[in-house]
């Protein structure tokens, strides 16, 4: 596998740290070691997250190619978009967001709050638009990139979560590496890798990088898009495109992607009863906060495999923290009272 023939521009503090989910893996009953890899805490750009790490990849080619604009696009409280807002700014970019209504969910101030506030304080050209989910190219994204070049700009496209972007997975692959190095400092290697799965391409460079070493299958998506036959499609196929990018020596299947499709519902960015039990229980016994939209949908999927014993007795699991806590304030009145 090779991944160092890829260029890639330093967005992050390096390497993230993996600390023991000690107070939670009691609760659950001790027979399972969690560990989480903080991925929300990767950078100092506008909190970091999972597409910080995406975006290293993603850069010099919007560098060396002299474009002068990025577009991205996502919900109204996308993560990808307040991360490449960041970005943008940091490069001295300019930057523009389409933020389409992906979530059936009307709190106050919901558009004014959490990610999007932040994509506007930092500069980005922040354009609301009424249509709703999906994870494919959309019009709304190609009509904002032909605006900019109409206004004599030079647009660089990032679609939703960096994921049909060629390069979309290697920076996940990275990952696999990154925890590799670390098993060798902690002394073991964990059984299992949880993570949220959407746009899929974090879960697809998960899949590379740990085929390295048998353990494709050992990464379990947690599905949070509630469209899950079209999420796996695309991890399948980001992954593929991804292990010939590396010259993987490994031909990716079907059966190297495991995604659990149990936890999504109700619909994508809402969160159901389980998802607001694993948020509270993860804040209170760890401190550690995650969101409605994603991460509190794999802490669920994770901390009910473990109740249901779908982990072996000794297993050491790690959750993949992706970020995404600034969405928190975009469902206040749900947390009202804590």
């Amino acid at each position: 596998m090779n991944l160092k023939k890829f260029a890639r521009y330093p967005l992050t503090f390096g390497p993230t740290p993996i600390q023991p989910l000690k107070r939670l893996s009691a609760h659950l009953g001790g027979k399972v070691e969690l560990y989480a890899k903080r991925e929300d805490c990767n950078s100092g750009l506008a909190f970091g997250g999972n597409k910080t790490r995406k975006l290293e990849y993603l850069i010099p080619e919007a560098l060396e190619g002299g474009y002068d604009t990025l577009v991205s696009i996502g919900g109204i409280q996308s993560n990808q978009t307040r991360q490449v807002a960041a970005v943008a700014a940091h490069l001295g970019l300019k930057c523009v967001l389409v933020q389409e209504n992906w979530v059936n969910y009307s709190d106050a101030v919901y558009d004014r709050v959490g990610n999007i506030e932040m994509s506007r304080i930092m500069g980005a050209d922040v354009r609301l638009d009424a249509a709703g989910f999906d994870i494919g190219i959309r019009k709304s994204w190609e009509d904002a990139m032909e605006s900019v070049r109409q206004s004599g700009g030079k647009p660089y496209p990032i679609p939703a979560g960096c994921s049909e972007h060629p390069k979309g997975g290697l920076g996940f692959v990275a990952f696999a590496e990154e925890v590799r190095q670390q098993e060798e400092e902690l002394g073991f290697k964990f059984d299992y890798i949880v993570t949220c799965a959407v746009t899929g391409s974090t879960q697809a460079g998960m899949v590379v990088g740990f085929a390295a070493d048998g353990r494709a299958d050992r990464v379990i998506g947690i599905d949070a898009s509630a469209k899950p036959q079209q999420t796996f499609d695309q991890i399948l196929r980001i992954a593929k495109n991804t292990a010939g990018l590396v010259e993987l020596n490994y031909d990716i299947t079907e059966k190297d992607v495991v995604l659990d499709t149990r936890f999504g519902g109700p619909e994508y960015g809402l969160p159901n009863d389980g998802t607001l039990e694993a948020i509270r229980l993860c804040a209170r016994t760890e401190g550690i906060l995650t969101d409605p939209v994603y991460e509190g949908k794999s802490m669920h999927g994770m901390i009910e495999k473990v109740r249901l014993g779908e982990f072996p007795a000794g297993s050491k699991v790690l959750y993949a923290h992706l970020g995404g806590v600034p969405a928190l304030n975009a469902y206040s009145f749900i947390f009202r009272n804590g």
